[in-house]
């Protein structure tokens, strides 16, 4: 039998790793005791995905990568390191080779989009008044406010980043759809969903933010994910 995975958090845009906080506790009450959360720049895709595979290469044993939002694009990107055995994507975007965020988007608007605004420094937001509903429409407007002020707003070009060689090809992978995701249209998740095969597509009744709304049902997928790579 394999070694138990550490598992690897990749988050989103508009949020650091604190953004897994929730997941995190619910996994460690299901017994998994190697974790670790990535904090990126969110200045490209390669340095973002440099950034993960650092993170990735650092782990002694097997990997099990978990992206959410952005950070999907993320771990579909960098997930091709021998060590990682398996892929969850969070209501994430999966670009198949030549995709962007950025192209998918466009292509099948999510709600929100009209949300988000750039600076004069290149920078993306989502309006600050405009965060709950856009972002995290199932949380508290306490728990909306702390996320919209500390977003961490990504480079606006790293949307337009394609991918070169998507991990989900040659990888296991298992997806969480939110079928109320404002940031990702639903019709754009489901159809990265099953264009990758998944061991398991779980659809939640979520926003975006399904990692702090939803974190018992997610961990639960990652959980499941991790001990079916553990008896590969």
């Amino acid at each position: 039998m394999s070694a138990k995975p550490t598992i690897v958090l990749v988050h989103g845009f508009w949020g650091g790793a604190a953004h897994w906080s929730k997941v995190i506790v619910e996994l460690a009450r299901k017994g998994h005791a190697e974790l670790r959360a990535v904090e990126m720049p969110l200045t490209s895709l390669a340095d973002d995905a440099e950034r993960t595979r650092k993170m990735v290469k650092q782990q002694a044993g097997p990997v099990l990568l978990v992206g959410h939002s952005y950070g999907g694009a993320v771990i579909t990107e960098a997930g091709d390191l021998p060590n990682v055995v398996g892929l969850v994507y969070i209501a994430a975007f999966a670009p198949d080779a030549g995709e962007s965020p950025g192209g998918i988007s466009q292509a099948t608007p999510p709600a929100a989009i009209a949300n988000l605004a750039p600076d004069s420094d290149g920078y993306l937001w989502i309006n600050y008044d405009k965060f709950h509903e856009s972002f995290c429409q199932d949380l508290s407007a306490d728990e909306a406010l702390a996320m919209a002020v500390a977003q961490k707003a990504p480079l606006a070009s790293t949307f337009g980043d394609t991918i070169t060689a998507p991990a989900w090809k040659k990888k296991p992978s298992w997806y969480q759809l939110s079928t109320d995701d404002r940031m990702i249209h639903p019709d754009n998740q489901h159809r990265m969903a099953e264009r990758m095969k998944p061991r398991r597509i779980l659809a939640l009744d979520a926003s975006h933010a399904s990692l702090a709304s939803r974190a018992g049902e997610v961990a639960g997928l990652i959980d499941e994910a991790a001990q079916e790579v553990t008896k590969a």
